[in-house]
C-alpha cells in the first residue's frame, strides 16, 4: 500500500513539535518549574525566583523554552508575568495522540 505524501508531511510535523516538547522537558530545572506550576497553579516571576533559588535571567531563560513548546501560559498583569501550566498540552505528552504515532498494526 502506497503512503500518502500529506500523511508523512503530517507525521514528521507531529515530529517536530514533539521534538520541542521533549526537549523542553529534558532539563530538571525546567522539570522544576513544571512541578512549582503544577502545585501552586497560576504563579507570579517574581515568587518563581524564590522558590526555585534561580536569578531572573536564567529562570526567563528556561521559561521561555517552556513557552515556546506550548507546555506554560504566559499572563501579563501589570508589570508583572504570571505562568501557569498548558493542562491540555501536558496531559497530551502522553495520550493516544502520541501513541498511535507509534502504535504497531
Amino acid at each position: 500500500m502506497k503512503e500518502l505524501p500529506l500523511y508523512k508531511e503530517s507525521v514528521t510535523q507531529s515530529f517536530e513539535v514533539y521534538e520541542k516538547k521533549f526537549k523542553a522537558l529534558a532539563d530538571e530545572k525546567r522539570l522544576h518549574i513544571l512541578y512549582e506550576l503544577c502545585q501552586r497553579g497560576t504563579t507570579c516571576v517574581c515568587d518563581l525566583t524564590g522558590i526555585l533559588n534561580l536569578p531572573q535571567s536564567k529562570l526567563s531563560y528556561h521559561l521561555k523554552i517552556l513557552l515556546d513548546a506550548n507546555l506554560i501560559i504566559k499572563e501579563t498583569r501589570g508589570t508583572w508575568s504570571y505562568y501557569t501550566i498548558h493542562a491540555e498540552e501536558m496531559n497530551g505528552l502522553l495520550s493516544e495522540q502520541l501513541c498511535c504515532i507509534f502504535r504497531q498494526m
